[in-house]
């Protein structure tokens, strides 16, 4: 095989109808935009800048570059590429193992050059296949625009309806806010007063057992029971004696648990030091000493209860508030009423300012030139592959999700078009999608074709965390003036 073959290649020019043949001399696989890279007789250099091999050894079918970039014509590379040149139609690029498998994938047999297949070339029949679909697409796509015309016109209609609405709808809350306010004062009003009354006779429930509580105590400490107290009876409960250790508890708090006064753990931790080490009193000693802590004669003494406890007790024995009156009531079914309605009113305005916005959107979005895109908003497309189903949302997002069963990992969210200077509408470009690990976050590219139907039609990911997906839409399609035109419009130049 030699090293370096070259391919003749039929540019259409359609001058005067006819054809031209040009040579343009390149090795077998190498596209026209990398022509200078690949000049007999000088070294060549790896496409990634990897090393520098003799020319000779380009297309010999041995592996040398890293990137295959030195066997564009062989299989010889795992990860390289062929160029199909297509003469007559669309160029395009097919994976090099794909090379003399006997099966033809370039329409213009070059990839089975050296298998021995029966290859025809198809390139002129495809291409007239592809000028009946961009004939009718473009017909479609007449359709769209004026479906797009007419639909752009009633969002004006309506943008103009709703703005009438909302001044409408704002009148109307603030004439309910009024209402709303002026009900809600005889409400509070009212309902302090309500409150106001519920305190003063808890206040006088408190204050009849303050009383009762006094005279249980004045009947323990009168002991002859003669209606006064007097200092031998009061010297008779040395829990009086502020010099004794005794404390003292009504009996009608007798019934309180007596709390376990515990020493705190520094001072614990204090006495232990005092002692030397060989000194420590035994576990015997400190049983001893709990045994004593245990006095029968302490449980004569009786705790009184915690604040809490008590203002917990003292709660329950006051009971809950009473209902409002009916007058009472009256109001604040009035005020809730008002409140009701206003709260309805203002949530009808925040969907009229959602409704504007969304016709803002949708009047100022670039549908392309014409609007031909329109259609695609509010729209979404799916592709199921062996592993994930791709979900494709134009405008909006785009996910993937396992085929059998977990959750949605979005790939991008609309950016914009991203297509070349003079197909700007051809590309779309979704970015900020969810992160890889290690990674950036992930993006999408949708590469946009003529095509009869609106279709998601392939996906891949040729760079890790970046997808690329093929989507097929009326919306791209030309109109092509004659067969030549499209030829020229297709050939590599």
């Amino acid at each position: 095989m030699m090293c370096c073959q070259y391919i003749l290649l039929l540019l259409l020019l359609g001058v005067s109808g006819g054809v031209t043949a040009v040579e343009v001399q390149r090795p077998r696989g190498v596209p026209l935009s990398k022509r200078q890279f690949y000049e007999e007789g000088k070294p060549f250099t790896c496409l990634d800048g990897s090393r520098n091999i003799p020319f000779d050894r380009v297309n010999d079918d041995y592996c040398d570059c890293q990137d295959g970039s030195d066997e564009p014509g062989t299989a010889a590379c795992p990860n390289g590429s062929f160029h199909c040149t297509n003469a007559g139609f669309r160029p395009g690029f097919i994976p090099s193992s794909r090379i003399n498998d006997g099966i033809c994938d370039c329409c213009d047999t070059t990839d089975e050059y050296n298998s021995g297949a029966a290859c025809q070339n198809t390139c002129r029949e495809s291409l007239q296949k592809m000028a009946e679909i961009a004939k009718e697409g473009f017909l479609l796509k007449q359709q769209l625009i004026q479906e797009a015309k007419r639909g752009l016109e009633d969002k004006k209609a309506k943008y103009a309806e709703v703005q009438l609405s909302k001044n409408e709808f704002e009148k109307r809350v603030e004439a309910l806010r009024t209402v709303k306010e002026t009900a809600e004062q005889p409400e509070k009003e009212a309902k302090e007063r309500h409150l106001k009354a519920w305190e003063d006779q808890k206040a006088v429930i408190q204050m009849e057992k303050d009383k009762a509580r006094k005279a249980e105590v004045f009947l323990e400490l009168d002991d002859d029971a003669d209606g006064f107290v007097s200092v031998t009876e009061l010297l008779s409960h040395s829990e009086l004696d502020p010099d004794s250790d005794e404390k003292y508890i009504s009996e009608a708090n007798a019934d309180s648990p007596a709390p376990v006064e515990t020493p705190p753990a520094e001072i614990r931790d204090n006495e232990s030091e005092q002692y030397p080490e060989e000194d420590i009193p035994d576990d015997e000693d400190d049983d001893e000493e709990e045994d004593e802590d245990d006095d029968p004669d302490d449980g004569d003494y009786k705790s009184p209860p915690t604040m809490q406890t008590q203002e917990k007790k003292d709660d329950e024995d006051e009971g809950t508030m009473p209902p409002y009156d009916q007058e009472t009531q009256n109001l604040i079914d009035a005020a809730q009423k008002a409140r009701d309605a206003f709260d309805e009113a203002e949530r009808a305005l925040r969907e009229v300012d959602d409704q504007i916005k969304n016709l803002e959107k949708e009047i100022s979005f670039d549908f392309g030139p014409t609007a031909e895109f329109a259609y695609l908003y509010s729209q979404c497309y799916e592709l199921t592959s062996s592993e994930y189903i791709y979900r494709l949302c134009p405008f909006n997002r785009v996910s993937q999700k396992p085929k059998y069963g977990g959750s949605e990992t979005n790939l991008g969210t609309w950016g914009q078009w991203a297509g070349p200077e003079d197909n700007p509408y051809s590309i779309m470009k979704y970015e900020h999608g969810t992160g890889c690990w290690q990674g950036p976050n992930r993006s999408t590219t949708i590469k946009l074709t003529c095509g009869k139907e609106t279709v998601l039609t392939s996906t891949s990911e040729p760079s890790r965390c970046e997808y690329l997906m093929e989507f097929t839409s009326p919306a791209v399609c030309q109109e092509p003036s004659s067969l030549d035109s499209v030829l020229h419009g297709h050939e590599e130049l």
